[in-house]
């Protein structure tokens, strides 16, 4: 699983870091960054709870 992030969509909210801050990160400098592009498939339900909760549906995980 690969999680990807359409930064040209994504306003750096936190949600997602809320969801799985051992994936997302929101730094100082008000940037997304992705700590884990190839997360454990143990913590898909959590990645698809980030991807929905994004208001912007700037997330997506591909397989």
């Amino acid at each position: 699983m690969k999680v990807v992030v359409d930064f040209d969509l994504c306003e750096s909210n936190a949600v997602c870091m809320g969801i799985a801050p051992e994936v997302f990160e929101v730094r100082e400098d008000d940037f997304l960054y992705i700590l884990d592009e190839n997360p454990p498939e143990s913590m898909r339900p959590k990645l698809e709870e980030a991807v929905r909760g994004c208001p912007r549906a700037a997330i997506r995980l591909e397989d």
